[in-house]
């Protein structure tokens, strides 16, 4: 069984003030309704317990559950959503799918959001991704909706048992995955348990009617999840609710619509401080759920009457007592019919949709300015999935490898024949290293205190000796290369047009192997890995045949020879080093065969 770890502490904090607002809205109104018309008192301090109770565990399972199946299933959905292409309507299968499976819509527009910063796919491929999240939310409802409480408790046991005695990370997480849906049921069993006093209690029932109030309802459920920042938590004590008879079917609908609305205020809280794709993302998701309930607003009383024709029914029953046993499931099924229809009707739309969010949130003019840069990949929000986590590593690596390589790329013309100023502004370039291996290295110090598997831990130690890596060459530029081409102006060397070019190849060897070496990390290409391994042999010939033209060029009859001699083979010596760098930041690609080979030689 996991233990609860520091990064734990949010996660329950949370979950403690939803029980407490949960608490103070039941507390504030419960006073009222002390007594009924005939005198019957409600037991409002027991009642509340049960009520916070129930709802605590029913947040925690949902929470552990949703953890598992991530840890379970995160691996595959990466691979999964970068393999869309421009087809809307796979897209849209593909989020629901992803979705379904991670039990959260949040994690898969994180991934979508990574995919178009990355430029994978366009931002007209996303919203069919979205539109498809809206759908793989509804599972959840649909589980709830089972009722399957007499055998919640043995979920829980059975659950534990495998978590806390199997040795096997899959089984475990199998396990927590079990015991977190068992303590869902468990939940919903216990504030059912507790709101049945409320079946007879006349105030209750006649607050209840003003949820018939579309609007009401709407409002009502989006306020709740706003609050507690989840529509399938939302829309799982709605059925609950329903399940004791409490609100009709189109009351149920018109709070599902509601939920709908209110996890788009989650959606916009998530892009704060994030990028702009980010933002488009979520204002996508707000002007879907939000459309969407528009067009069905006024349908509320047909789709009830639709999802009753094939709905379960029990003629057997009567009252109170059939509303409870059909609309539970009833409120399931116009839940998944209200997104799957909002998505093939907006689907056809995609392009239309893109270039007006485009417009309505245009691009900034330059998001890295000077010293202004940040990570554009890292989010927490992926923390719960070490997997997509570490994946999100590697992406931050190719951006820092993007930085490395320009300073690389501009240190040989301002070395050869470059001013103080050019100098200057390439070793202010090592700056922003330096700001992304800190924010990089930050976010490994935080997947490090995650639950890794044995594969999970090498990689990330592959990761963290890529960054340094990275590190390494950038601060040879800044220091030893660019004190080099001072060194030059300083003692008025001039490089010869000959050896100009002979270490300009050199350095064009050396940027093209960098290149390769930061390719392989963030693509995982252990075949573009190998290549920058196997270009040992050449990097020591041309320095073998530089060293060569530098004798050679010792003796010609030029002005400042030695010192010009000293820096070209300084350069050169420099250069090796750096390829040196880019060999082992190669070797995290393929740690098993490369540093054998390495130790034969």
């Amino acid at each position: 069984m996991p233990r609860l770890s520091a990064r734990d502490i949010p996660a329950n904090f949370t979950l403690l003030s939803v029980g407490a607002a949960a608490g103070a809205m039941f507390y504030w109104s419960m006073p009222a309704f002390a007594a009924d018309g005939g005198g019957q008192t409600i037991e409002t301090g027991t009642m509340l317990m049960q009520l916070l109770g129930g709802l605590a565990l029913f947040l925690f399972g949902m929470d552990q559950m949703s953890d598992a199946l991530k840890a379970v299933a995160g691996e595959r959905m990466k691979a999964i959503l970068a393999k869309l292409t421009t087809n809307r309507y796979m897209g849209a299968i593909t989020g629901a799918f992803v979705t379904a499976v991670v039990q959260s819509s949040s994690v898969t527009t994180v991934l979508v959001v990574g995919f178009i910063t990355a430029g994978l796919m366009s931002m007209s491929q996303s919203i069919g991704v979205i539109m498809g999240a809206n759908i793989g939310t509804t599972v959840t409802a649909q589980i709830v909706a089972f009722k399957v409480t007499k055998a919640a408790l043995l979920m829980v046991a059975v659950g534990f048992g495998m978590s806390f005695t199997s040795k096997n990370d899959k089984i475990r997480q199998y396990g927590n995955m079990l015991m977190g849906l068992g303590l869902i049921f468990f939940g919903m069993s216990i504030m059912s348990d507790a709101m049945k006093p409320l079946r007879t209690y006349q105030p209750f029932l006649d607050l209840m009617v003003t949820m018939e109030n579309p609007l009401i309802g709407i409002l009502t459920a989006a306020a709740f999840t706003a609050l507690i920042q989840s529509s399938s938590a939302t829309t799982g004590i709605v059925i609950v609710m329903a399940s004791q008879g409490f609100i009709t079917l189109p009351a149920g609908i018109a709070l599902a619509f509601g939920a709908n609305i209110g996890t788009c205020v989650t959606a916009l809280l998530a892009t704060i401080g994030k990028t702009r794709e980010a933002f488009r993302a979520a204002v996508v998701h707000v002007l879907f759920n939000v459309a969407g309930v528009l067009i069905w607003i006024g349908l509320i009383h047909q789709l009830a009457a639709f999802v009753t024709s094939f709905s379960p029914s029990h003629p057997e029953l009567a009252g109170v007592a059939r509303l409870g046993a059909e609309t539970p499931r009833q409120i399931a099924n116009a839940h998944t019919i209200f997104n799957i229809s909002n998505t093939l009707i907006f689907i056809w739309f995609t392009p239309q949709i893109a270039r007006f969010v485009e417009w309505l949130v245009p691009d900034r003019p330059l998001e890295e300015e000077g010293m202004i840069i940040r990570a554009k990949y890292l989010d927490d929000e992926l923390l719960a999935t070490p997997s997509l986590a570490l994946d999100r590593v590697r992406m931050e690596v190719e951006h820092m490898g993007q930085q490395v390589n320009e300073m690389l790329v501009k240190i040989m013309p301002a070395i050869i024949g470059g001013d103080r100023i050019s100098l200057s502004a390439i070793r202010t370039m090592d700056e922003r290293v330096d700001v992304l291996q800190a924010q990089i290295l930050s976010y490994l110090g935080k997947i490090s205190r995650l639950e890794l598997t044995e594969e999970q831990n090498l990689e990330f130690m592959r990761l963290m000796e890529a960054v340094n890596n990275l590190e390494n060459i950038g601060d040879i530029v800044e220091t030893n290369l660019v004190d080099l081409g001072l060194s030059r102006i300083d003692q008025d060397v001039a490089i010869s047009q000959p050896t100009q070019e002979v270490l300009k190849g050199f350095h064009g060897v050396v940027v093209g192997a960098v290149e390769t070496a930061v390719r392989a990390v963030a693509g995982n290409d252990a075949a573009a890995a190998a290549s920058v391994t196997h270009m040992k042999d050449e990097i020591g010939r041309i320095a073998n045949s530089t060293a060569v033209h530098q004798a050679q060029r010792l003796v010609a009859d030029e002005p400042n020879r030695i010192a010009a001699y000293t820096i070209e083979m300084d350069i050169a010596e420099k250069l090796q080093r750096v390829y040196y760098f880019a060999k082992r930041m190669a070797k995290t690609v393929e740690p098993k065969e490369v540093p054998e080979a390495e130790a034969a030689g």
